[in-house]
């Protein structure tokens, strides 16, 4: 009986030892964890957080490194003549503006989505209006008065092996009977383009297939609302600093989608 209880005991003080080497490693997981996300910030994300940023700066680096490489020396020791010239890396820098900075705060203080206010009077005149001003000026005013009710829906149409359809301009903003890839003219700008998205107006609106461009244009105005709700609703724990930025950021997405830059996917 003094042997089994000898046994049992030294097993209880096994599996405890165990169990506080695992509490331990969990402890240090969740101290790491909280480190992440307190270093993490939506003008400036956390790499580690974001996975999807670090391919994308591991895929620019092997693209510069590529476009350099005739400027270090072959296996024979001698170097390369190339024309490319390696400039050096400008860095970014950024400086507040004080009226920008004061209309924000202002609008800070009682946030809402009345385009009267000073602040947002301003994004509406120099960013959401001619980001979303397009060719069908009808159909622009549409969009824009979803993406304000925050009832406007933007879909990939699915790849298929159906050959592209070639579609006029009336049929683009009716319901596709088959989702593919569709070749036609975009509801909005009214050119030929590979319209690879789609949108709709509401829950119970026809689809409008889209170019490429006019779907960078719609989803910049689309993050700025939704940041700026978020705001509205309480949801962001930054400082008034960090929110400007932020803002600022978001404006700066609106002035390039309208310019017509926008990304693609590469894979």
């Amino acid at each position: 009986m003094v042997r089994e209880a000898n046994v049992k005991q030294a097993t209880a003080e096994k599996q405890l030892k165990e169990a506080q080497g695992k509490i331990d490693v969990l402890q240090a997981e969740v101290t790491a964890l909280k480190t992440l996300v307190l270093t993490s910030t939506p003008s400036s994300p956390n790499r580690q957080l974001h996975p999807q940023l670090q391919s994308s700066g591991t895929r620019h680096k092997h693209i510069r490194n590529k476009s350099v490489s005739g400027a270090f020396p072959t296996s024979s020791g001698k170097p390369e003549h190339s024309s490319v010239s390696i400039q050096p890396l400008a860095k970014e820098d950024r400086e507040m503006d004080s009226i920008l900075f004061a209309e924000f705060l202002t609008w800070r203080e009682r946030p809402s989505l009345d385009r009267c206010s000073a602040f947002l009077g301003r994004v509406y005149r120099e960013d959401i209006g001619p980001c979303l001003s397009f060719t069908r000026s009808e159909l622009s005013q549409l969009v824009q008065n979803a993406v304000e009710n925050n009832s406007l829906t933007i879909e990939p149409v699915a790849m298929s092996a159906l050959p592209l359809v070639k579609a006029s301009a009336v049929e683009c903003g009716g319901p596709n009977g088959f989702r593919a890839a569709v070749e036609t003219k975009c509801a909005l700008s009214g050119l030929s383009r590979l319209c690879k998205h789609r949108i709709k107006l509401g829950d119970k609106g026809n689809y409008y297939y889209i170019s490429p461009s006019c779907r960078a244009r719609i989803t910049a105005v689309c993050n700025f609302f939704t940041y700026i709700r978020y705001i509205q609703q309480g949801l962001v724990r930054h400082d008034a600093e960090q929110m400007f930025w932020e803002v600022m950021r978001l404006r700066k997405e609106m002035t390039v989608a309208k310019l017509g830059f926008y990304l693609t996917d590469q894979g």
